[in-house]
């Protein structure tokens, strides 16, 4: 006599579970890491686009735009004499965690300082919530 098996056991399908979080938990935070060090890059370059802007800015104009003026002035004139713009084809750009880039000019490590606080907003931090500025390289 043949019997036929149409199905999974519950101890087969509760390997298959132990193993599907066991690769889970093993890939995941890679992904996430990933998603991190990729929002990073994308700070670092916008803040080189922007950096490139504020130069043709201080090109046409003479000066970089004030704290007071701020990156906005990249965009549009505000009485500035001799502005040449706009020098961002779009909107000044939010950094990837969502929030305004920090623009001082006179900088306190050049003409301008243009930082973004990370991942946690706030001044400082380490790994993901570093800052990125634009004096480093």
């Amino acid at each position: 006599m043949i019997y036929r098996r149409d199905g999974f056991t519950l101890v087969e399908l509760l390997v298959v579970l132990v193993i599907l979080g066991l690769l889970s938990a093993l890939v995941v935070p890679r992904f996430v890491r990933q998603e991190e060090k990729a929002k990073v890059k994308a700070a670092r370059a916008q803040i080189e686009l922007l950096g490139t802007a504020l130069d043709t800015f201080r090109l046409d104009v003479g000066r970089y735009p004030t704290s007071a003026d701020g990156l906005e002035a990249l965009r549009q004139s505000k009485g500035i004499p001799k502005w040449d713009g706009p020098y961002l084809k779009k909107e000044v750009p939010l950094d990837p965690w969502g929030k305004s880039y920090i623009y001082k000019s006179p900088g306190d490590h050049g003409p301008y300082d243009l930082l973004s606080y990370g991942a946690d907003g706030v001044p400082g931090g380490e790994g993901d919530n570093r800052d990125i500025a634009s004096w480093e390289g």
